[in-house]
């Protein structure tokens, strides 16, 4: 993976798949493990994998850590917020996280034409 510097180059992949049916894997964490070592932590996380959906359009806004949204049509949107990286794999997949100072994951925002394995 690698920083996003150009947010137009991720724009162009988002609108690639648009308006077709996509499986989409998203999961965020702070650290759902961190509350073993401190009871006083609060630990959230979300996950959601291989969750078909087709998308009018999509976003990247901001300047970094940037917010992806996903317009669903007349029922709402996903979006992910605080992404840093990116990639496209040999699959075409798109690949989207966001890691915080320390390096740790903290988001994960991914796309594909096939279900995730």
């Amino acid at each position: 993976m690698e920083p996003i510097v150009d947010k137009s180059i991720v724009q162009n992949l988002i609108d690639r798949h648009a308006n077709q049916p996509i499986y989409l894997h998203l999961e965020t964490t702070n650290g759902a493990y961190a509350s073993h070592n401190d009871e006083s932590f609060f630990s959230a996380s979300a996950y959601i994998r291989n969750a078909s959906i087709t998308y009018e359009h999509g976003k990247i806004v901001g300047e970094g850590p940037y917010r992806i949204g996903l317009k669903l049509g007349q029922i709402g949107w996903v979006y992910a917020e605080g992404v840093t990286h990116f990639e496209q794999d040999e699959h075409e997949r798109i690949l989207l996280a966001g890691h915080g100072f320390d390096g740790k994951l903290g988001v994960a925002l991914q796309l594909s034409p096939t279900p995730f394995e």
